[in-house]
């Protein structure tokens, strides 16, 4: 039988990749299907024999349209953060309706679950969406994913190898992971057996702190780069004098706390057993970014 597979968010990083991983380790394009807000953002992929469903997390029926037929499917986490528990509760349950077979989540690692969370904000629909599922009766494999090594460059700034790294981190650690790592473990998931109800901690095998990326980039670059850990509210005021917006404030603040309080340092990873394979470190992260 040919398995048909869906992939949500299809035109961002994320939901491009896994499809890419399928098509290189063998998938038939033809069994793989992109869920797409505009077919015109997705050239690249009807060229390469993908087919495109349009909907919309927001539109409920657009969904149990795009969602019939199909066997497996990804749900790509939303970046519509104050609507997305609602959007995502939605896919879940047209998923149920459409009778998929098999849903594939972008969670996220954390600790505390409550509303004490500093990511509180990014966190509830994560883990709204972890219950649905679980609660559905659908077979699930969620994936906790660590922080994005791919955001790092983003809490450094632009000028980190000529002014070091501010950031309110303190010496908290996070095993950082990179987003085709992911990309690559959600496609072995999806073409193999055995992820049936299964909850993976998708982790880097190491821990780092923004100590060791300050050490790191100062060993690959040849440059003495220090690292500083700010107050919260002396963090918040710099940025807000240098008008970054509000909601870039409060994430960037919210997610300095969290790696200090050790939400995403992790004394498990079940990464390197689905890539078969050493998951990109930092060092090589960074050589790949800043060399």
């Amino acid at each position: 039988m040919n398995t048909k597979i869906l992939v949500t968010g299809a035109t961002g990083h994320f939901g491009k990749a896994t499809i890419e991983f399928l098509i290189n380790k063998g998938t038939d394009a033809k069994n793989i299907y992109a869920l797409v807000r505009d077919a015109t953002k997705a050239d690249d992929l009807s060229a390469k024999g993908v087919n495109l469903k349009i909907g919309d997390y927001n539109d409920y029926e657009s969904l149990v349209s795009a969602f019939q037929g199909i066997d497996k499917l990804v749900l790509v986490s939303g970046t519509d953060l104050a609507n997305r528990s609602a959007q995502q509760l939605n896919a879940v349950k047209a998923a149920k309706e459409a009778g998929v077979k098999h849903i594939v989540y972008t969670s996220f690692e954390r600790k505390n679950e409550t509303e004490t969370s500093p990511i509180a904000f990014l966190a509830q629909s994560h883990i709204d969406t972890d219950n649905a599922i679980k609660a559905s009766g659908l077979t699930y494999t969620i994936l906790r994913n660590n922080l994005y090594l791919d955001v790092l460059p983003m809490f450094l700034g632009e000028k980190v190898l000529e002014n070091g790294i501010y950031f309110p981190a303190g010496e908290g650690k996070a095993a950082y992971v990179s987003r085709n790592d992911l990309a690559e473990a959600a496609a072995n998931i999806l073409i193999s057996e055995g992820h049936e109800n299964k909850e993976y901690a998708t982790n880097n095998i190491e821990n780092y702190s923004f100590q060791d990326v300050a050490e790191t980039l100062s060993q690959i670059t040849n440059k003495n780069i220090s690292y500083f850990s700010p107050a919260s509210e002396e963090y918040a005021e710099v940025l807000k004098n240098a008008e970054v917006p509000a909601e870039y404030i409060g994430m960037f603040v919210g997610f300095g706390a969290a790696i200090e309080q050790g939400e995403f340092n992790a004394d498990k990873s079940d990464l390197e057993n689905l890539l078969g394979r050493r998951p990109l470190s930092l060092n090589e992260f960074l050589e790949q970014v800043y060399l």
